[in-house]
């Protein structure tokens, strides 16, 4: 494959005259090929080669045995606001320092001291709590933003000699740019880990008893839900003529048509879509139940036009893939961020940032449409029927009809 594309850039690009990164060319071409890298951007990979090269040598790195990470990445010129966006150089270091790390040559640097603390906090919650992975995971990364603002790596006795005034300042300084119901997430993320840490022996107990999470009434917001029009509206302004298109349509249309979380999309491997009894089985990450749902025609339609005409090749399991490349799983994050995109590209007044607002709007409108709660928590996948009535508020027109008249001839 190098030989194709050698032509294109031979007066620059010259093995013999490449003796650091001449010898792995070929595979590293093969390697972007079948990540799903376009062959216009290897080639401008190819002609940025060069480049990388004489930055090498001119730190002494002259063969291909001399080649470390940390002289790879001293390559990499910091970001820029002025930074020409056509400038190849900063990727190609990326991008072979992922290649070298998948391919062994290099190795992943040590974690942090901080890291393997959150990943201990981790191993507790999921071993002895029974924590579900999405809320491991959300409270490792809250750990490890703590242990940062105490400078934990730097100093590893502070913890020890932690005091109730460290907490409210780091707790005052989240509060900048999080909500109250975000807080009390971090709240029980503190807590928890300072009753590890006193189970470990690391503090004195009874440090978690003086954490006060902000008050949050229940109820006091209304689910995020969309009319089912402009339901329809956004996924009828997706452009489908695109591999891209075809995958946003088919991603929305499931989290519209059963309620899905983005989490749950992002995870939906190829096996549990079962074509033959027209069913979707998968584990919801919150709950960890099982939940098996019908196949419809239009989900099926929609999957089935994805995965012929815009999944790109890949050895994943995951259905739904980046289409930058490298190509890889979508993740939740990435459906989130689409969401937005596509919200901002359709024109149309959605006040709601983020995915789940479709699952709140299929609620209301089954609802709206005469399913009764049981009906409609079997769909979303709730335990228990308190979790489904939160929905009833927004029936306004039902509850209009419930509504007891005023008595008439009473004085107030």
């Amino acid at each position: 494959m190098l030989l194709e594309m050698l032509p294109v850039v031979r007066q620059r690009v010259s093995l013999s005259s490449l003796p650091v990164l001449g010898p792995s060319l070929g595979d590293y071409v093969d390697w972007m090929l079948e990540r799903g890298y376009p062959r216009r951007t290897a080639r401008e990979y190819l002609r940025q080669i060069c480049r990388l090269e004489e930055r090498l040598l001119a730190l002494g790195v002259t063969s291909d045995h001399q080649l470390t990470r940390e002289a790879l990445l001293s390559c990499r010129e910091p970001w820029h606001p002025r930074a020409d966006p056509r400038d190849f150089l900063p990727t190609l270091v990326n991008s072979l320092d992922r290649y070298f790390l998948a391919q062994g040559r290099f190795h992943p640097p040590a974690p942090a001291i901080r890291e393997l603390k959150a990943l201990a906090f981790g191993e507790y919650l999921r071993n002895v709590r029974g924590f579900a992975p999405v809320t491991i995971q959300r409270y490792e990364s809250i750990i490890q933003e703590f242990l940062v603002y105490i400078s934990f790596d730097g100093s590893p006795e502070r913890l020890r000699n932690i005091d109730g005034s460290m907490i409210e300042s780091f707790v005052k300084f989240r509060a900048r740019r999080a909500a109250r119901a975000h807080l009390q997430k971090i709240a029980a993320a503190m807590r928890g880990f300072f009753k590890f840490l006193a189970m470990s022996g690391d503090i004195l107990p009874g440090l978690e008893d003086q954490i006060v999470s902000s008050r949050v009434y229940r109820g006091e917001r209304l689910p995020r839900a969309l009319s089912w029009e402009s339901v329809q509206a956004f996924l009828n302004a997706i452009d489908r003529s695109t591999p891209m298109g075809k995958r946003d349509y088919a991603i929305f249309l499931l989290m519209a048509t059963y309620g899905l979380r983005a989490v749950e999309v992002g995870t939906l491997a190829l096996e549990n879509i079962d074509w033959r009894l027209e069913r979707i089985s998968l584990i919801q990450t919150k709950t960890g139940n099982g939940l098996t749902l019908p196949l419809t025609d239009e989900v099926g339609a929609s999957l089935v036009d994805y995965l012929r005409h815009g999944r790109p090749p890949c050895p994943v399991r995951e259905v739904f893939l980046r289409v930058v490349a490298p190509t890889g799983p979508l993740g939740p994050q990435g459906i989130s961020y689409t969401f937005r995109s596509r919200v901002k590209r359709c024109g149309l007044p959605i006040p709601f940032k983020g995915p789940h607002c479709l699952r709140h709007s299929l609620a209301v409108h089954l609802l709206r449409q005469g399913g009764s709660l049981k009906e409609i928590g079997d769909v979303l996948g709730h335990k228990n029927a308190e979790s489904t009535c939160v929905y009833i508020r927004l029936a306004v027109e039902d509850l209009r009809e419930v509504a007891l008249s005023l008595p008439t001839g009473v004085r107030p």
